[in-house]
């Protein structure tokens, strides 16, 4: 991991142009951020593609937003980031960016919280959905510090993703997975029935999880409720089987012995 700032800002850089190349941002749309060694942190410059971004432009602040180095302002979402480091000592990068096909899902009202593909859950666990805040306000923040303190991996309402890493690059390819789920779920739902993980599977992925010790913070069943309703929906088909039994009587054996 870069520890250097020269080494961060270069990092910076290769991940914004991950994020151009792959489609994962538009025009001048997301921003990156990395906490530097000393505690202040380096952001991406506001109004500036990140196909074109360089490391000279890059921006110092203090942990209260403050610009200490740099000619250009901030991102316009740095009351996000800064929100996100408040809550995670741990954390060392933020991503945001607007992935097109995650958008859309929250767009549709459609959420990605349920456990699907064994690989999301082990990484990233259940995505939730932010409520909505209009994008650079002083709403932003409070709808995120809740959620990025359990995991990190968050769908922002109408305005793309945030994601969290101890690296940049752990950060981005967070990102990248959860676009990846995105579209495998708009696929699998175009085919035909989305097929959830069974609870016993999801605990053998969050058991194997703590074995191997993978870094960052997930959370299950965020906005999901599938396997409460698994739970009633059997409940109530045992009633019904009681019921039934209790209807027919004695059996016909019993009926007919003596």
């Amino acid at each position: 991991m870069a520890n250097h700032e020269s080494d961060l800002r270069r990092d910076v850089i290769r991940v914004c142009r991950f994020m151009y190349e792959n489609k994962l941002v538009a025009a001048t749309d997301g921003n990156v951020s990395v906490k530097l060694a000393d505690g202040l942190l380096l952001f991406t410059p506001s109004g500036v593609s990140k196909a074109l971004v360089t490391e000279e432009q890059l921006i110092v602040t203090d942990m209260a937003g403050r610009k200490v180095r740099g000619v250009q302002e901030p991102s316009s979402e740095i009351r996000m980031h800064l929100a996100v480091y408040e809550e995670r000592d741990d954390v060392r990068a933020v991503v945001h960016a607007h992935p097109p096909v995650a958008t859309a899902f929250t767009v549709a009202g459609v959420s990605l919280a349920p456990c699907v593909l064994p690989e999301v859950v082990f990484h990233l666990g259940t995505i939730p959905t932010s409520a909505y805040a209009t994008p650079a306000s002083p709403q932003g923040p409070g709808v995120v510090r809740e959620l990025v303190r359990k995991c990190d991996a968050i769908l922002l309402d109408r305005h793309g993703t945030l994601t969290v890493g101890d690296d940049v690059f752990k950060a981005y390819f967070k990102l990248e997975k959860l676009e990846n789920y995105a579209q495998v779920m708009l696929i699998a739902r175009q085919l035909g029935t989305v097929r959830t993980l069974p609870k016993d599977e999801v605990d053998r992925l969050m058991q194997t999880r703590r074995q191997l010790g993978i870094t960052g913070r997930v959370t299950m069943c965020m906005g999901c409720d599938i396997c409460d309703q698994r739970k009633d929906e059997q409940t109530a088909k045992t009633q019904r089987v009681q019921r039934t039994r209790r209807r027919s009587g004695p059996s016909s054996a019993d009926s007919t012995s003596g």
